[in-house]
C-alpha cells in the first residue's frame, strides 16, 4: 500500500497528489498528515524549507474543508507574494477532484480591490501576507472570527522581514478554539514567544534538530583574498559547467556588480534586488524557475520567496553576519531529496566567524581549493565532448546541407576534424586560462604576515601616544603639517598614518601627535622626512579625492 494512501486521505485527493507526481510523503508530511487528519491540537513544526511543508498541512486542510460553507475556514500566512502565491497553486492541484475549493490570494503590491472581490466570493482559503493580510482585517473586509485552522508558514523569515505586528494584530483576532499550525526552519526566541503566546500546549513535530542545516547539504569554503573573489566565483561557475544556482551578495549595489561582470563576461547570470519593479522582478524570476538562466544573483530580502527545488549551488559571495541566515540560504539547495552544494568565499579574517556558524549548524565547512586553469580546461573540454557525443542530429533537416559541408571539410582528416569542432568552443577558456595565477591563499605566510601587522601596529600606536623614539632608543625632532581633510571627510588617525605609509613605502618614518579636526587635521614626522614626505604627498588621492599638506612649524 501506498504511505499516502495508509494516511487516509481521500481517494480523489490521493489522484490528484499521484498525477502531480508524488509517490511517497517526505518526512514532514509523514509526522504531519496523520496526526492532523486525526488531532485538533495546536503544532510546531520544525523542518527546512523545501521538505514538503505545503502539502504537510494543506493535504488534511483541504480534506477538512467544509465546501458548503463559503466564509474563510483557513488562514495561512506567508513572508512573500511569491511563496502565497505558490501556497495557492500547490492547494488548487491537491483539490481539484474535489468539490470547488475557492482560494484567494492577499498580498501587498497588487490591486486591493480584486483581492476584496475574491473575498466575497465566498473564499473557504485565505493565503496572505501578514501585511496586506491585516489591513483587510482592519477594514473588515477580511472576517476571521470563524476560522479552523491557523497556519503560520516560514514564521522565521516572516518576523526577520519586521511583521511581528501585523503577526501579532491578526493572532489577536482570531478565535481561541482554532487549531494553530507554526512552521519555521529555525527557532529564534521570537517564535518561541509567539508559541507560548497563542499557542496551546502545541506538540511539536521535528525532522531535524533545532537551527541546524540540512543533511543533504554539502558545506564548502574558498580562502581567498577579498580582492579576488569574483575571479574564485568565475572559475567555481567554470569547474561546474551544469551549475545552476543564487549568488547571495550582501548589498543590492553588490548584487548588481557581481550579475553586470557575470553578465559582460558571457555567463547566463541576471539580478535580484529591491530597484527591481514587480514586473521585472517577476521576469527574472520566471526565467530562472523555468532554467533559462544558470545564476541568479541576489539578496536575501530579494530571494524570499524563491521556490525553486532543483537548484545544485548555494554560493555565499559573502559570509552573512547572522548564522540563521546562513541557514535560510544554503537550505535552497538539496530540496526535495536532491543533494546540494552550500559554497561561501572567505578571507583570513573571516574564519573565525565561519566556526561561529559551523557551531550553529552543527556541521563542519570542508575547506575547498579555487582550481587552477588546467582543471577548469580540463572539466570544460570533457564537458563539451559529452555534449557533442550526445546532441540529437535531426538528419532530415541536415540532410540537404550535408554535400557542401563534406566539400569544405573534406580537406580535413579525421583527427583534425575534431580537433578543430572542439577549438570552436574550447579556445577561449585556453586562452583565458593561459597564464592563470593560483589564488588560494597560504594560511601560514597569512598568520606570518597578520603577526607582524599586529606588532608593527603596535608599535605605530606607540607612537601616536607620543613615546617618541623611545623604542629605538632615539630622540626625534618632529615637523609639523597641516592636513587637508578631517573627521566630516570621514578621516582618523588611523587614515593619516595608513596614508603615511602607503606614500612612503620602505621607509620606517616616525610620526608623532596627530590632531584631527572637524574639516581639516595635523600631524608630526621626523624631522629627517620634511622634503620626502611634501614630494610623497604631492599626487596622494584619499578615497579618490586629492589631499594637500603644507609645512605648518616646526618643533624642537
Amino acid at each position: 500500500m501506498n504511505l499516502f494512501e495508509s494516511m487516509g486521505l481521500r481517494s480523489e485527493i490521493l489522484e490528484a497528489i499521484q498525477e502531480i507526481g508524488f509517490e511517497k510523503p517526505t518526512p514532514i508530511q509523514e509526522k504531519t498528515v496523520p496526526f492532523l487528519l486525526e488531532s485538533d491540537q495546536d503544532m510546531v513544526a520544525l523542518a527546512q524549507t523545501g521538505t514538503g511543508k505545503t502539502a504537510a498541512f494543506g493535504l488534511p486542510i483541504i480534506q477538512q474543508i467544509d465546501h458548503t460553507v463559503n466564509s474563510p475556514q483557513a488562514l495561512i500566512l506567508s513572508p512573500t507574494r511569491e511563496l502565497a502565491l505558490q501556497i495557492a497553486a500547490d492547494l488548487n492541484q491537491f483539490s481539484k477532484n474535489l468539490s470547488k475549493l475557492n482560494v484567494a490570494v492577499l498580498y501587498g503590491g497588487s490591486d486591493i480591490r480584486k483581492q476584496i472581490k475574491d473575498l466575497e466570493k465566498g473564499a473557504q482559503v485565505v493565503v496572505g501576507t501578514p501585511g496586506r493580510t491585516f489591513d483587510l482585517i482592519r477594514r473588515k473586509k477580511l472576517k476571521v472570527q470563524g476560522i479552523k485552522w491557523l497556519v503560520l508558514d516560514e514564521a522565521d523569515e516572516m518576523l526577520s522581514m519586521g511583521f511581528k505586528d501585523d503577526l501579532d494584530g491578526i493572532l489577536e483576532d482570531t478565535p481561541k478554539e482554532k487549531q494553530t499550525l507554526l512552521f519555521s526552519a529555525t527557532m529564534p526566541k521570537e517564535i518561541v514567544t509567539i508559541a507560548n503566546k497563542y499557542m496551546t500546549d502545541p506538540h511539536e513535530i521535528s525532522v531535524g534538530k533545532k537551527n541546524i542545516g540540512a543533511d543533504n547539504v554539502e558545506h564548502h569554503y574558498y580562502l581567498v583574498h577579498a580582492k579576488d573573489r569574483y575571479v574564485a566565483l568565475k572559475r567555481i561557475a567554470d569547474i561546474n559547467p551544469n551549475i545552476y544556482g543564487i549568488i547571495f551578495c550582501r548589498t543590492r549595489a553588490e548584487t548588481k556588480d557581481v550579475a553586470d561582470k557575470l553578465m559582460k563576461d558571457g555567463y547566463n547570470a541576471d539580478a535580484l534586488h529591491g530597484d527591481l519593479s514587480q514586473a521585472q522582478r517577476d521576469h527574472v524570476m520566471s526565467r530562472f524557475r523555468t532554467g533559462h538562466l544558470q545564476m541568479l544573483v541576489a539578496t536575501d530580502v530579494a530571494a524570499r520567496g524563491l521556490d525553486v527545488n532543483d537548484l545544485t549551488h548555494v554560493i555565499n559571495y559573502n559570509l552573512p553576519d547572522d548564522p540563521e541566515v546562513y541557514i535560510h540560504r544554503s537550505g535552497r539547495t538539496g530540496r526535495a531529496g536532491k543533494r546540494g552544494i552550500s559554497i561561501t568565499l572567505i578571507h583570513m579574517r573571516e574564519k573565525g566567524k565561519l566556526k561561529d556558524v559551523e557551531r550553529k549548524i552543527g556541521k563542519q565547512f570542508a575547506k575547498v581549493a579555487v582550481p587552477s586553469g588546467k582543471e577548469i580546461c580540463e572539466k570544460q573540454l570533457f564537458n563539451l565532448i559529452d555534449k557533442m557525443e550526445k546532441v540529437e542530429v535531426n538528419n532530415e533537416q541536415i540532410e540537404p546541407f550535408l554535400p557542401v559541408i563534406y566539400k569544405k571539410l573534406a580537406w580535413l582528416d579525421r583527427e583534425e576534424l575534431i580537433k578543430h569542432f572542439v577549438s570552436v568552443e574550447f579556445n577561449r577558456f585556453l586562452q583565458y586560462y593561459e597564464n592563470a595565477e593560483d589564488i588560494n591563499v597560504d594560511e601560514t605566510f597569512e598568520r606570518e604576515s597578520q603577526r607582524g601587522e599586529r606588532s608593527n601596529k603596535r608599535g605605530r600606536e606607540d607612537r601616536m601616544r607620543g613615546d617618541r623614539g623611545r623604542g629605538r632608543g632615539g630622540n626625534y625632532n618632529y615637523s609639523r603639517f597641516f592636513f587637508s581633510l578631517g573627521k566630516k571627510n570621514g578621516v582618523s588617525k588611523r587614515t593619516i598614518i595608513d596614508l603615511i605609509n602607503q606614500n612612503m613605502p620602505g621607509k620606517s618614518v616616525e610620526i608623532g601627535s596627530i590632531e584631527v579636526l572637524k574639516g581639516f587635521s595635523f600631524f608630526e614626522v621626523d624631522q629627517r622626512y620634511e622634503k620626502e614626505l611634501t614630494k610623497a604627498f604631492k599626487n596622494a588621492r584619499y578615497k579618490g579625492q586629492r589631499v594637500g599638506i603644507e609645512l605648518a612649524n616646526k618643533k624642537k
